[in-house]
């Protein structure tokens, strides 16, 4: 049996009423969903090792999902797999005209081509916005970092750093002025979405460079624990001026380490 069979088959087995998994019978759109988002993160972070042996695993784990997602929506009569893979080859055969169709005209670059043909799809599904289609689902700073992006195809963005640089400097001032949780709370949102502006402005994928943050963070904290420890001493109980000397110590170790 070839493999997607044998998988497709699997799943049918698991699902099934009477001699399936009790687990899997009782699964549904909404609690798979959290487990579909991890194993993305996963396939991520595998390729983030380089681990090519996770990543075939991770990717695996990745394809049970939209196996299981198919398989309930087969049961209820929406689609199947079958589906889901005739529609997505559709998609990409019409997003690639200049490869899989008649057309030879490249007046457009390949990214103005791919958003034109996107923003045709939105508005066939009856899209009436520029900002809708942006998933709820994604990260808070991938998502504003779309938003934004969004809105800068139609006018609606500075034309260089300045403006998003001074628009951040204006919200963290106004968060240091807020004076009740409630409006902490709104003006910290304004901080972080004016950052996550500023970012875009120079070109950098903001979630990427958060990623790259807290990576950093976390081997350079795990590194003070390391020396603390080497030192004899207890890391919890140092001041925090002990626990910055440790810090320096660590960063300036690092090789080719700007900051």
């Amino acid at each position: 049996m070839p493999p997607l069979e044998r998988l497709l088959s699997i799943m049918a087995r698991l699902r099934d009423p009477q001699r399936g998994c009790d687990w899997d019978t009782a699964q549904t759109f909404e609690t798979i969903a959290p487990y579909t988002i991890e194993e993305a993160y996963e396939v991520a972070d595998a390729i983030a090792r380089k681990d090519m042996a996770a990543l075939k695993d991770e990717l695996g784990d990745l394809l049970l999902q939209v196996v299981f997602h198919s398989r309930i929506a087969e049961e209820a009569g929406h689609f199947a797999f079958a589906d889901v893979a005739a529609a997505i080859s559709d998609k990409m055969e019409a997003r690639h005209p200049h490869i899989f169709g008649d057309t030879t005209n490249q007046d457009h670059s390949r990214e103005e081509r791919w958003e034109r043909i996107k923003a045709e799809e939105r508005a066939a599904k009856g899209a009436s916005s520029a900002l809708d289609g942006v998933a709820l689902a994604l990260p808070a700073a991938l998502r504003a970092e779309k938003l934004q992006k969004r809105a800068a195809r139609v006018g609606f963005d500075w034309p260089d750093v300045e403006g998003p640089a001074q628009k951040l400097v204006e919200e963290i001032g106004e968060l240091a002025e807020a004076e009740t949780e409630q409006h902490r709370f709104e003006e910290a949102g304004d901080m972080l979405f004016a950052a996550v502006n500023l970012v875009r402005a120079y070109g950098i994928p903001a979630e990427e460079a958060l990623r790259a943050a807290n990576a950093k963070f976390e081997r350079r904290f795990v590194g003070m624990e390391a020396l603390a420890k080497a030192r004899g001493l207890d890391f919890a109980s140092l001041t925090l001026d002990e626990q910055e000397a440790l810090w320096v110590d660590v960063k300036t170790s690092e090789p080719g380490k700007a900051s």
